[in-house]
């Protein structure tokens, strides 16, 4: 049986090891964090991505837990609406749609959930070294003893710790998108009532959605900005960063920006894609935001976890365990999906990519093929 280890406990990882599981691989998943990581936007999972939910036996599960909008509203700097709809909104596209929106969060547990009998976690460690021979990789650890694996993926994120180890520096592969994202949970001080609102103010803008039955508010909000210096990428300094801006946005900005103060899963990031002419080398791959990232702004990055986790476990299966040969195929097959996916999130800069390019790009690979 070969044994996988799997690097990030997020969505992608746990989804590669319940399919690598299925096909009779030893998977291991290693999580920085000391579990199942809280927080977050909500997702999408659309298209050929409910395929692969639903092949898990989890898209009932996923479907209970969906956000419940009613509609959105467009905001003046000031406040005053100038447009509203009941059709769609700008987080999860059409109201009548069959794709899903969830809160990360409760997908991240649904996963785990789903894999914690047959898949073994390694929680609060993290990769430190990679060594490749003819026979396998050894792994060290920041905390536990070094092991050897027969294979490495990397799912560890925009940041990811193996592809710096296996492939080099993330200055080689991540494209700025011209602004930074950050994401916060509040009380819903502003009522809403499954309802979400969005405003554009200048170089700054936001959207709010009320959660957990309208007591929560989950706030998303954006600035231009070009790749920010280094010691202001800190946490503390990003986060007094987003604090400031909010505090001079016209409308709500003084609880806005003390609400971005006290959160306690506060979130900050470039918008950036991770494009690469390679996802593997020798027994390592890449999977999900760690190799394809397409930024929030496409809407496509849990997708692209989930489909890409299948095919990837189905060509190790198909290969027989043979890296070189699965490895190859998973490019040759996802990479066009990748592409058009990516494509999203620069068709129209400011706002979302069009209803008929969506549609097109969700769907746009065959589980079976």
């Amino acid at each position: 049986m070969q044994t996988v280890l799997i690097s990030g406990g997020g969505i992608a990882g746990p989804v590669l090891a319940y399919w690598l599981r299925r096909h009779g691989f030893a998977p291991t998943v290693v999580e920085r964090s000391p579990g199942p990581r809280p927080g977050g936007q909500a997702v999408d999972i659309r298209g050929v991505a409910l395929e692969v939910v639903e092949r898990m036996g989890l898209l009932q599960q996923a479907s209970r837990v969906r956000t419940q909008m009613r509609g959105m509203s467009i905001l003046e700097p000031d406040g005053h609406e100038v447009h509203r709809s009941t059709e769609a909104t700008f987080s999860s596209g059409r109201l009548d749609s069959e794709d899903i929106e969830v809160l990360r969060e409760d997908l991240v547990r649904m996963v785990y959930e789903h894999t914690r009998a047959g898949v073994e976690y390694l929680f609060g460690d993290s990769i430190t070294a990679l060594d490749e021979d003819e026979t396998g990789v050894r792994v060290d650890f920041a905390h536990g003893p070094s092991r050897v694996f027969d294979l490495v993926v990397g799912a560890d994120g925009l940041h990811s710790t193996v592809r710096r180890l296996a492939f080099g520096p993330e200055e080689r592969f991540a494209y700025h998108l011209g602004s930074y994202l950050s994401v916060f949970s509040a009380d819903n001080f502003l009522a809403l009532d499954d309802w979400q609102v969005w405003l554009r103010d200048g170089e700054t803008g936001f959207g709010i959605m009320p959660v957990r039955d309208n007591t929560e508010l989950r706030i998303a909000f954006g600035f231009e900005s070009a790749p920010l210096a280094h010691h202001l990428r800190d946490g503390s300094a990003l986060r007094q960063l987003v604090v400031d801006k909010l505090a001079s946005v016209r409308w709500e900005g003084t609880r806005l920006a003390e609400a971005a103060r006290k959160a306690p899963d506060f979130y900050c990031d470039a918008t950036a894609q991770i494009r690469m002419d390679q996802w593997s080398r020798g027994r390592v791959t890449l999977l999900g935001d760690a190799g394809y990232w397409p930024s929030p702004l496409s809407g496509q990055g849990t997708s692209l976890a989930l489909v890409g986790a299948h095919v990837l476990a189905g060509c190790l299966a198909q290969a027989n365990g043979d890296h070189r040969t699965a490895y190859a195929r998973y490019e040759r097959r996802m990479r066009p999906f990748v592409t058009l996916n990516q494509v999203l999130a620069t068709e129209n800069s400011g706002g979302p990519a069009s209803e008929e390019s969506v549609a097109h790009a969700k769907s746009a690979l065959s589980l079976d093929s």
